[in-house]
């Protein structure tokens, strides 16, 4: 019996201790980006011993020690892999699939939410989560008496670019899970608006597939201040809580898990406004929650719940019941979930 109470105790330990140790991982992670670790392993084309590895980062070189350190965690991560090279015996460092995400270049890559997520704006968020349970203020503006996006992003140009290429930084990877999923479901678009579209990246690649849409990118004027032009696509800044292009369909990605079920009602019913009656839709692709789901990508979508806490003032993710009543709350009737390989979903609406 004290054996089985011996156990109990550390394996509770064990996983509070993982659990609370789990800030280690990420910020390591952030030290290999700024290292340019997988950059430098992916341009040579092949494992590098440690010595060499460390030559290629740009100076001052690193400490031989420290670096070493470094390694041997993000190896035990999973993060690089390690070889032995067929003559000397010496430890090569490689690339794994983790660390081909991490490269600057690549389509997939998460360099730019990894610098966000770990930025010194959002990681103080985090320290305030008791004192926004006990008051029911945001934990953001209890750190920076200022949210986020109408606040930070709006004002200091340097995290909004943070920012904006973290947002911009999954529509390729989240783009391809949608198109394979949702089929033909652009094609027919005569236009097609991207309320919240960033600096434009996803809406370039639906038409850059669909050449005969005409797409509107709506985002806030400091936001649109700084998009890149794409073909086929008009850049239009604006406050989606106000008015909305006009468009046979409203494109919107991870938008409406940044607000409250009263804001998130306004906009759609705005989206339904500007859309044809008979023909019109919206499509949104977003968190759906649910509850019993155990799985990797299921766990993503729970922290996700929590960076929306951390983040902003009213935001959250939502539950396929709660998404239910939103819509019908907001003048959509009729809708349709579609669940894809990926931490997002595809969620249909229709005016009637």
């Amino acid at each position: 019996m004290v054996m089985a109470e011996d156990r109990s105790v550390l394996e509770g330990q064990t996983w509070v201790w993982q659990t609370m140790l789990a800030f280690a991982d990420s910020m390591v992670l952030r030290c290999a980006v700024e290292l340019g670790i997988a950059d430098i392993i992916h341009q040579h084309g092949e494992p590098l011993s440690l010595p060499h590895l460390a030559s290629l980062i740009p100076s001052p070189p690193p400490n031989p020690t420290s670096f070493l350190r470094i390694m041997r965690f993000l190896t035990h991560k999973k993060i690089f892999s390690t070889h032995s090279h067929p003559d000397t015996g010496e430890t090569l460092y490689g690339l794994t699939p983790a660390s081909r995400v991490l490269v600057r270049s690549s389509d997939f890559s998460l360099v730019p939410m990894v610098l966000f997520e770990t930025h010194p704006f959002p990681i103080a968020a985090w320290h305030s989560f008791s004192a926004s349970v006990r008051q029911g203020g945001a934990p953001y503006i209890m750190a920076h008496g200022m949210d986020m996006l109408f606040g930070t992003a709006a004002t200091n140009p340097e995290f909004n670019a943070v920012f904006n290429n973290a947002m911009a930084c999954t529509a390729k990877g989240t783009l391809d899970a949608v198109i394979s999923a949702y089929g033909d479901g652009f094609a027919g678009l005569g236009s097609l608006a991207d309320v919240g579209g960033g600096t434009g990246a996803t809406l370039g690649e639906i038409v850059k597939l669909h050449p005969g849409i005409k797409g509107i990118n709506f985002d806030l004027p400091h936001v649109i201040e700084g998009a890149p032009e794409y073909p086929g696509v008009t850049h239009v800044a604006g406050d989606m809580f106000q008015t909305i292009p006009p468009a046979d369909a409203v494109f919107m990605k991870t938008v409406m898990h940044c607000f409250g079920d009263e804001e998130c009602e306004k906009v759609l019913r705005n989206c339904r406004g500007v859309i044809p009656e008979k023909t019109g839709k919206v499509i949104i692709v977003d968190v759906v929650l649910y509850p019993d789901d155990n799985s990797p990508l299921g766990d993503i979508r729970a922290k996700f719940d929590m960076l929306m806490f951390a983040y902003t003032s009213t935001g959250k993710e939502r539950t396929e019941e709660e998404w239910k009543k939103l819509l019908k709350a907001s003048g959509f009737p009729r809708w349709n979930i579609i669940r894809i390989p990926a931490i997002w979903s595809i969620i249909e609406a229709f005016p009637e």
